[in-house]
């Protein structure tokens, strides 16, 4: 059975308030709230995560959910994932007003995901998470540089 229906399109409606460099968000039909408040640096008091450390938190998060999605369809076993994220982002076009791209201008993803796959197939498998991640093409879209460094550590049979 389909996770969802082919060619669904899903929809996602939430609400921001805030004052200051602080905001909650609440996620529209869900008893979810997300904190978020500018970095220190910006006027923040380190009460919540910034925006920028929760759209690296959607990125690693959405690759490991990327990852069950294709294994699910490819009949792939996955055990432990493990992700990190590193992120470099010049801060000139934010805080000063410089020409220039905004973004991040590089993320590096590091996994150790356990799978049943060979090397070679392992390597296949990471390109089509890369190429499905709403995240992964939001930020290679947006001009940032983004390197994906996956290990496979291959699941040993129970």
């Amino acid at each position: 059975m389909p996770l969802h229906p082919k060619g669904s399109v899903l929809t996602f409606e939430l609400h921001g308030e805030g004052e200051g460099v602080l905001q909650e968000v609440a996620i529209t039909g869900g008893p979810h709230v997300v904190r978020a408040e500018g970095h220190p640096a910006f006027g923040g008091t380190d009460s919540a995560p910034s925006p920028l450390d929760l759209v690296l938190a959607g990125y690693v998060s959405c690759n490991q959910v990327t990852s069950k999605i294709v294994a699910l369809g490819q009949g792939v076993e996955l055990g432990e994932f493990h992700g990190r994220v590193d992120a470099e982002l010049d801060n000139s076009v934010l805080v000063f007003g410089a020409e220039g791209n905004p973004s991040f201008s590089k993320v590096t993803l590091t996994v150790e995901l356990e799978t049943d796959l060979d090397d070679a197939a392992f390597e296949a498998f990471v390109a089509e998470v890369s190429r499905r991640c709403p995240v992964t093409q939001l930020l290679q879209r947006a001009g940032t540089e983004v390197v994906n460094r996956w290990t496979n550590k291959v699941r040993v049979a129970a």
